[in-house]
């Protein structure tokens, strides 16, 4: 049997034609400009060796990313097995601060947010999401992104970053926290503003 590859595949223009999708995919997820490089030279060379193999059965550019996801969850095991866990990820308690001590309730009630579907049509707040994605600490923007980027189930999630179910969800939970804060403070606290 002749294995062909898709007629309308020319490994000579992914770099051009998906190069700054797969980088921008990329970086969202790994938080460095060099790594996500990296991770999109990774992709093209396994995609030039797998060329024979694509059906066609999908674009090249969803074809492409699923081998991109592939190399960022290679990507954080390879970091998990290199780089021990630090003792806390919130070391001023800056978590704790958003609750009162004794009911454990919110500390002030969440800011009235405009329609969110208008937001999330916004390139703004797009810009403003990723800035706030950006000053998460490592770990918690890892597991966010992996999550709800990427769609791991929380098993797959605990083996990539090397971690217990209860871990996951404590890094998620923070995560979210901190992205809270972040788009009520950077986004919606300015919006009625700037708007």
């Amino acid at each position: 049997m002749n294995k062909k590859s898709h007629p309308h595949t020319d490994p000579n223009t992914w770099l051009d034609q998906h190069g700054d999708a797969l980088y921008r995919f990329a970086l969202v997820r790994v938080r460095d400009s060099a790594v996500a490089e990296d991770l999109v030279q990774d992709t093209l060379l396994a995609a030039l060796r797998a060329h024979e193999r694509f059906a066609g059965q999908s674009s090249e550019l969803t074809w492409l990313i699923a081998i991109l996801k592939n190399k960022i969850v290679d990507h954080y095991r390879r970091h998990v097995r290199e780089a021990p866990l630090p003792e806390s990820e919130d070391p001023d308690g800056l978590i704790d601060a958003l609750f009162k001590k004794s009911n454990d309730h919110w500390l002030t009630v969440p800011a009235a947010w405009q329609d969110p579907d208008t937001s999330l049509e916004n390139s703004q707040f797009w810009q403003a999401f990723t800035d706030c994605l950006q000053g998460l600490p490592a770990r918690q923007a890892q597991a966010f992104t992996l999550t709800e980027l990427d769609g791991l189930g929380t098993d797959e999630l605990c083996k990539v970053l090397g971690v217990t179910s209860s871990n996951v969800w404590v890094l998620l939970h923070r995560a979210r926290l901190r992205l809270r804060e972040c788009l009520e403070h950077g986004w919606f606290g300015n919006e009625a503003r700037d708007r």
